[in-house]
């Protein structure tokens, strides 16, 4: 978890409770702040989410899968070829 994730959660959270805290209250701007607070969490947390991704090495697994599904397509073509001439 990185940096901008964990700040992003925290002001979701933190907008949350002050929202939570206007519609309990009856009072409009301090929900509509905490709405603002909560939505820039969400963003800062996604912003988060994405550097982290680019971080992340690829761990070759996609190729080891493409590798299979190539020997298996050999495969299906030298038994089809072996149908035809036998």
């Amino acid at each position: 978890m990185n940096e901008d994730q964990v700040k992003g959660k925290v002001k979701d959270v933190a907008g949350r409770v002050q929202r939570q805290a206007g519609e309990w209250t009856g009072d409009a701007e301090t929900e509509a702040k905490g709405a603002a607070k909560q939505a820039e969490g969400k963003v800062q947390n996604a912003w988060g989410n994405v550097k982290d991704a680019v971080k992340k090495p690829t761990t070759g697994a996609d190729t080891d899968d493409a590798e299979k599904d190539d020997s298996a397509v050999r495969d299906d073509e030298r038994d089809s070829s072996r149908r035809r001439t036998g």
